[in-house]
């Protein structure tokens, strides 16, 4: 599919009444979200696909996006998550030996809007002066003035509960490991015998995540956010993971209450929405950041050992370091912000980072984080 730039104008209007005018490529519709940014310089497809992007439309600051195509491999989850996705200059050539398509194609196929030739500088700039804002992305009405009052209507993340969007339906199995497509792929993993049970609780988990802890020898179930925790206990898990997902952590209160009554009595792994919310079961406070952390390339220190990891970060709320105490001992620093990336909690047996071990896409500097919930599960004074 080639879209002729003369017939496809589409315009970006925010809440504030802040237009940028650029061209449509993917999906022709309409669409609105959060306007966020992400400064990873690759891994779209991992990105579009990553279901705590719902309810957002998301910038990618690279200015070229889309020159290596997309694949089957390289999901999150099953289709894109995203509302939008706002790019500096499109590439309609692409290359890559594992490509099946372009991502114009990818996007039309699932119905998602793009919204390309924008200044991105500038309205990530826009971004991270006034914070970020819901904004709604037309290519079929024009109207500047409609869309403005359009824009002013649009909700804000704050009380949003996104995660009854995302989460599965029903309880499933997950066996799948990582894999190296320059080593064979699937065919060349060979996958650990599980010997450790792990109940995931699904508020909009990436694939990659599941596939992690199976590397580490779990056996996992993924079962829907809304799970009781008396069910998850009578499955007599070996620990309890808490995943990633979108929205504002303090509205997902069914989740807050079932972690309160699992925490002291499993081992208890949280990542992202997941940290969030096992810090609000026991008391910690969340707030919304400004505009939020969103790339590969975030630095984390690691205050036990005082290493410095550079992490993949997706989240625009975070627990507040003046309430973390409540929760447990602060493991995890943000060196570009001060704010609390990890807290741990010997005595109730549970830790959680606010960013994404797993990667996908990202460095893989802290997949430690994977092992040492094995360790924490393995712990002998742990096990029943």
């Amino acid at each position: 599919m080639k879209l002729g730039k003369e017939q496809a104008k589409a315009i970006l209007v925010l809440k504030d009444g802040t237009a940028f005018h650029g061209f449509s490529f993917g999906f022709p519709g309409d669409t609105d979200g959060e306007v966020v940014f992400n400064t990873s310089m690759m891994g779209y497809q991992e990105i579009l696909t990553d279901p705590s992007y719902q309810g957002q439309i998301v910038t990618m600051t690279y200015p070229m996006i889309g020159n290596y195509g997309v694949n089957s491999a390289d999901v999150e989850s099953a289709h894109p998550q995203v509302e939008g996705f706002i790019v500096k200059e499109y590439s309609e050539t692409f290359s890559n030996y594992r490509a099946s398509g372009s991502l114009a194609d990818y996007l039309f196929r699932h119905r998602i809007v793009g919204l390309e030739g924008i200044d991105t500088r500038a309205l990530v700039r826009h971004i991270r002066e006034q914070g970020a804002m819901p904004g709604l992305i037309s290519t079929t009405d024009l109207n500047l003035r409609r869309l403005k009052e359009k824009a002013r209507e649009l909700p804000s993340m704050e009380g949003q509960d996104l995660v009854k969007s995302v989460t599965c339906r029903k309880p499933y199995t997950w066996d799948q490991a990582t894999v190296d497509p320059r080593k064979g792929g699937e065919k060349g993993k060979k996958i650990p015998k599980p010997d450790l049970k792990v109940v995931a609780y699904d508020f909009g988990v990436k694939q990659n995540i599941l596939r992690n802890l199976v590397d580490q020898g779990c056996e996992v179930l993924v079962v829907p956010a809304n799970t009781p925790a008396e069910e998850v206990l009578a499955l007599k898990p070996d620990g309890v993971f808490l995943s990633n997902g979108p929205g504002d952590p303090a509205a997902v209160d069914y989740a807050i209450n079932n972690v309160s009554k699992l925490a002291g009595k499993v081992p208890i792994f949280g990542i992202c929405l997941g940290h969030q919310i096992l810090g609000l079961s026991q008391g910690a406070k969340t707030f919304k950041l400004k505009f939020g952390h969103r790339g590969g390339n975030q630095p984390i220190k690691n205050l036990e050992n005082q290493q410095v990891e550079i992490a993949s970060h997706n989240h625009g709320f975070a627990i507040s370091k003046d309430s973390v105490n409540a929760a447990g001992q602060l493991t995890h620093l943000n060196l570009n912000d001060d704010t609390v990336a990890g807290f741990k909690n010997k005595a109730k047996n549970f830790f959680a980072v606010q960013y994404h071990p797993e990667a996908s896409p990202g460095p893989h500097d802290s997949l430690y984080l994977f092992k040492q919930f094995r360790e924490l599960m393995e712990h002998p004074k742990l096990r029943k």
